[in-house]
């Protein structure tokens, strides 16, 4: 099971630096709930995922660790290709919590230094 949630964790962070939004749909369940957004359903995260890209094309996201307890993941990450303008101090990070529910990704919670 551990490998299997890992993997839908890299698959996430790797369809988000290669611009695949259309994997949001096997990423995520369809009752997917994204507690920082208040939104719902892997559409949200298509549209949450342009947005972002839209605003800093450059982007990527590098996973500096990754914690596996069950079915939930604890990722911590730096964002690279983000102007230092438009975060608080150092560079930007994330730490990120999921749920992973038939091999999908279930619920998120995340924090970042992003402003």
């Amino acid at each position: 099971m551990i490998d299997d949630v890992r993997a839908v964790g890299r698959r996430m962070y790797e369809a988000f630096n290669t611009q695949d939004f259309g994997a949001a749909e096997e990423i995520f369940s369809a009752d997917f709930i994204s507690h920082p957004l208040g939104t719902t359903g892997a559409g949200s995260v298509t549209r949450a995922w342009t947005r972002f890209h839209e605003r800093f094309p450059d982007v990527q996201v590098v996973v500096e660790d990754m914690l596996i307890d069950g079915d939930k993941v604890a990722v911590r990450t730096t964002l690279r290709g983000i102007p230092a303008d438009a975060v608080a101090q150092g560079p930007p990070t994330m730490l990120e919590i999921f749920r992973v529910r038939d091999g999908r990704i279930a619920e998120l919670w995340g924090v970042s230094t992003l402003r």
